[in-house]
């Protein structure tokens, strides 16, 4: 299959490599999306949405290793009428002077180049998305930490409730519970947290960079995976393409003379190979389709004011402060077990709803029904405002 989107020669557009380049996230989302609505009727679906990163590198794993193998270049780029030629740089001229020339020629593929291709194709995304999916947990963490604090603080300060004594969970007890092995993994998020934006700004602006240099037509990679492979990109010529067909037909005949053992053996073994050939045949047309599918149906329900109009999500707002004493009130005990207006220890513990604090229910409601105010901070209260606390049942 071959889209030409403009140009001439052998080097392909920045479109065209815009495109393949795209085509990988926009093949995820589609796949996400679709699976995502089959899960609706199919529970057991949700288990493959667990392990989203690990599905869709083995995918992709068998997509680009077999396109690399038969057409010289990754799915993408064999769908744009791609491929990939190593470059070779023969300088003309005597020696290195002013009238030396450099002549680039391309060649096929080696080995070597094809599994470094597919370590840039599948395992680098594969791991850039498992560290920006920590960045993003550890960067929601920090977010709850400092509107709520931590675990610790939460539930390990003392309050008008429970009492100084006798915290939920304590911090010295949560640090002797903890493994190493929690501690390691811990810490490894944290570095995680701290490097990964210097190394995505710094990955982000070397693609534009060298994406810069290939629309100015300053250099012939356009990216810094290709210039460190020696790879050029090539738009592929009509007698390639015809060639491709028979290139794979003479792959696959190879591998069906390559079966050993005896005749009803090696019918089965190349009924099953045919089996795979046709079923990665269909699942390539597959993605394409649900790729174009998709697009079509984003362009379709998402249009510009809906996008404009769609809410944005803040973060929750902060804990008000602590009610103030007033002048004329009664001031709080340093003891925060103690009832302020009997100071002794609280009996069936009350908040006056008004100001949020708690008091012996009986000395609360004879102070409220006399003086229609709270006793500390002198706000309006009535009887009505009482709630009582069964944090001890």
């Amino acid at each position: 299959m071959l889209f030409q989107v403009g140009g001439q020669g052998t080097r392909p557009t920045f479109f065209e490599m815009a495109a393949a380049q795209q085509l990988p996230s926009s093949l995820r989302a589609a796949l996400t999306y679709s699976l995502g609505v089959l899960a609706l009727r199919r529970p057991f679906i949700h288990k493959i949405l667990d392990y989203e990163d690990e599905c869709f590198a083995l995918l992709t794993l068998v997509l680009e290793t077999h396109s690399l193998r038969t057409t010289d270049g990754s799915f993408a780029e064999s769908l744009y009428g791609l491929r990939r030629r190593a470059v070779k740089i023969k300088v003309k001229g005597d020696n290195k002077g002013p009238d030396a020339r450099e002549e680039i020629n391309h060649t096929g593929l080696e080995k070597r180049q094809k599994v470094l291709s597919v370590v840039f194709l599948v395992i680098l995304p594969y791991l850039r998305s498992k560290l920006h999916s920590i960045y993003n947990k550890e960067r929601e963490a920090a977010l709850q930490a400092s509107l709520w604090g931590t675990e610790d603080e939460r539930f390990g300060d003392t309050d008008y409730f429970d009492g100084g004594g006798n915290s939920i969970v304590s911090t010295t007890s949560s640090d002797t519970e903890e493994s190493v092995r929690d501690r390691l993994r811990k810490k490894i998020r944290k570095i995680v947290a701290a490097c990964y934006p210097w190394i995505h700004a710094g990955n982000e602006g070397l693609s534009f960079a060298y994406q810069l240099l290939y629309l100015l037509d300053a250099t012939g990679f356009y990216s810094l995976g290709l210039h460190a492979l020696g790879i050029h990109v090539c738009r592929a010529t009509g007698q390639e393409l015809m060639d491709t067909s028979s290139r794979i037909s003479k792959i696959r005949s190879r591998e069906r003379e390559r079966l050993r053992g005896p005749p009803w053996l090696k019918a089965v073994q190349s009924a099953l190979l045919s089996c795979a050939y046709g079923v990665l045949d269909y699942a390539q047309t597959g993605l394409i389709a649900a790729v174009f599918f998709f697009k079509m149906m984003e362009w379709w329900y998402q249009s510009a004011e809906e996008r404009m109009s769609a809410p944005t999500v803040y973060p929750p707002p902060p804990p008000p402060p602590p009610p103030k004493v007033a002048k004329e009130g009664i001031p709080l005990p340093t003891d925060r077990t103690l009832c302020p207006l009997c100071s002794q220890k609280r009996a069936n513990p009350s908040v006056v709803a008004v100001s949020g604090l708690v008091f012996c229910y009986s000395c609360v409601f004879r102070y409220v029904s006399q003086y229609k105010r709270c006793p500390v901070t002198l706000m309006p209260a009535t009887v009505d405002h009482i709630r009582r606390l069964f944090h001890d049942v």
